[in-house]
């Protein structure tokens, strides 16, 4: 699929790395989340992809209980789930989606980030059409082959296959995401090193450098607003 999953997770952790925003957007997740359905993993399949995804990116447990017993508690603060579809340099396109309890002040928000930085918002529908909701689970110990052999005993056939450094990724349909992992669950391994549902692009677009340095600080500014949860682009971007 071209993405090489792992160098863009790598880069994502590692600039929040060195603040606690990553904890603070899944703790709100992970609440919103539990709250919507049962706060109990095993009941609540969103609940299970949520924590799946926040394990890859090391969240402290403390944060993942505190969030679910907040849910349990029966906790009033309410968020609403927005998507925000638009356009950076050069045509490039852009997905952001979030959770907020003020809806105004996050539409500003995104809208300033996307007028300051080359961009301008979207109507709904105008650039998600053009990306698919996809599984991406990851692993390491096996090669390509010896996971093809190990889905195909499961009997899962999923959209693609790659090796991508030390790791193998699986590109599959949202609703194998649970299979895909308990297949590799029941071949021994428990640990992945990516392991979420999120939006690819049918086709990447390549920026030339002067594009290409305004769109990925189009793409800082986005992911640094506090309501901001995901940020989906369709941009190689060299990694």
């Amino acid at each position: 699929m071209g993405r090489k999953w792992n160098n863009i997770k790598e880069k994502k952790a590692s600039k929040d790395a060195n603040t606690s925003r990553i904890y603070a957007k899944f703790g709100r997740e992970i609440y919103v989340v539990a709250k919507q359905g049962e706060p109990d993993p095993e009941l609540n399949q969103a609940l299970r992809v949520v924590l799946e995804r926040a394990k890859t990116y090391n969240v402290p447990k403390a944060i993942i209980d505190r969030a679910i017993e907040k849910a349990k508690g029966g906790s009033e603060e309410n968020y609403d789930e927005l998507r925000y579809e638009g356009f950076g340099p050069n045509g490039s396109m852009v997905i952001v989606d979030a959770l907020t309890n003020n809806v105004n002040r996050t539409a500003s928000e995104v809208r300033a980030a996307f007028g300051k930085n080359g961009g301008n918002m979207g109507v709904s529908g105008s650039v998600a059409y053009m990306f698919d909701q996809v599984a991406v689970i990851g692993i390491e110990g096996k090669n390509e082959e010896e996971v093809l052999e190990l889905l195909m005993e499961a009997d899962i056939d999923v959209r693609d296959i790659a090796e991508e450094d030390e790791s193998v990724i699986v590109y599959a349909e949202p609703d194998q995401f649970h299979a895909v992992q308990e297949a590799f669950k029941n071949s021994g391994i428990t640990e992945f090193t990516v392991a979420e549902i999120t939006m690819m692009p049918q086709n990447e677009v390549t920026l030339e450098e002067d594009a290409l340095a305004k769109f990925e600080k189009l793409i800082d500014v986005l992911e640094d607003l506090e309501d901001v949860q995901q940020v989906y682009h369709n941009v190689d971007l060299g990694e």
